[in-house]
């Protein structure tokens, strides 16, 4: 059960006279559709014209506000691993969880990440970004949200390659301190993705996306990103739940696996398989 709502006596959804607490909603995980599943839809065309598979923002635009925040609730404590949600009135009241607190959604884009080619970079062609799946001790890795108008979106720390930088490597150590305050050290690269347009830099020509592991030393307090003028939340997941948040479906999933495999190789950190996303607390926190 992801979710349990229930309504307060005034709230404007509820029809006159009806007994508090009125409706209750139980959100319960229906699992995940397979293709044949999908195609096997029906629907009672007396009741329903159609349905859609939505992105949690676009889904929004279309419920009601009370629905569209039970939605949101429910599709995060599964995400998130961090039990039933209670809500009353659309909002919680057991305490507001990091991805509900951050109004973090998912931007599913299951092709653009793949393949993850593992070979050396082919001769000429450059390197436009370096990410990095980031360790902490306990196996965890980091995620920074950007806030924006429409929601958070959770990416991996790094970013572009700038001039000024003389390798990857360069990069990601760079974009970790100022997006995310970290430091990190050993990053080993895991492999590159084609970007066969150049799109992020406006069709510039074909490059590399470059995937980098490395382990977290410290994380410092908070501060404004100079790059965008505000500050990021930083979130601990496990490499599984940073692969779902990230929205790459099996090609992400699979890069999580190999991320994890690195780091328990090459440092010896245990495999995250299971615990609820934090936040990193704005004054940082101490690495054990």
């Amino acid at each position: 059960m992801l979710a349990v709502h229930s309504f307060s006596r005034n709230h404007p959804d509820l029809q006159p006279g009806t007994p508090c607490p009125g409706e209750v909603r139980f959100v319960f995980d229906g699992g995940t559709l397979t293709l044949d599943q999908v195609a096997a839809i029906r629907l009672p065309r007396e009741e329903l014209s159609e349905y859609a598979f939505l992105e949690s923002r676009e889904a929004v635009q279309r419920l009601r506000p009370v629905d569209g925040q039970i939605m949101l609730a429910a599709y995060r404590a599964r995400l998130g691993n961090t039990g039933t949600a209670h809500l009353a009135d659309g909002r919680h009241i057991l305490g507001v969880p990091a991805l509900d607190r951050h109004d973090v959604h998912v931007r599913h884009w299951p092709l653009w990440d793949s393949p993850l080619h593992r070979g050396p970079l082919p001769e000429g062609l450059p390197v436009q970004q370096a990410w990095a799946w980031c360790f902490a001790p306990d196996g965890r890795v980091v995620l920074v949200t950007e806030p924006g108008p429409r929601g958070a979106l959770p990416m991996l720390p790094g970013g572009i390659v700038a001039r000024t930088d003389a390798t990857p490597e360069d990069t990601l150590h760079r974009e970790a301190a100022e997006e995310a305050r970290l430091t990190l050290a050993d990053p080993v690269r895991l492999g590159w993705v084609l970007d066969e347009t150049g799109e992020i830099h406006g069709g510039v020509r074909p490059n590399a996306r470059l995937r980098l592991a490395a382990r977290v030393t410290s994380v410092a307090a908070a501060a404004v990103d100079p790059a965008t003028g505000h500050p990021f939340a930083r979130l601990l997941t496990t490499p599984a739940q940073a692969a779902a948040l990230l929205g790459w479906g099996p090609p992400g999933a699979c890069q999580a696996q190999l991320a994890a495999e690195t780091a328990r190789e090459r440092w010896g950190l245990p495999t995250a398989r299971s615990a609820a996303i934090e936040e990193i607390p704005a004054e940082g926190m101490r690495l054990s």
